[in-house]
């Protein structure tokens, strides 16, 4: 059976990280500063999130993408609020 989504493009993915990693924001799940600077699999590095779940009807679009850690992310997965994250000295 054929999906009735369209295939998700990594050179759209690819833009809209590049437009959001430019703008330097914290990141929108916890509010903490990002270090854009990080490797991709550190926890506290710069991923995109879609703020309403691609898994809960969201858009691939840019309006939908904000900036949050790898972390933060992980743990928000495909809700639509995210659990609060706390920030101590360990990622527990």
């Amino acid at each position: 059976m054929a999906s009735s989504k369209p295939a998700r493009s990594s050179a759209q993915r690819d833009k809209f990280r590049a437009r959001i990693k430019a703008t330097k924001a914290n990141c929108h799940i916890c509010g903490q500063p990002i270090d854009y600077t990080l490797t991709w699999l550190d926890p506290m590095s710069f991923v995109v999130d879609h703020v309403i779940p691609l898994a809960k009807g969201g858009a691939d679009r840019i309006e939908n993408a904000k900036a949050a850690h790898r972390h933060c992310n992980s743990k928000k997965r495909a809700r639509l609020i995210a659990p609060i994250v706390r920030r101590s000295g360990s990622l527990g």
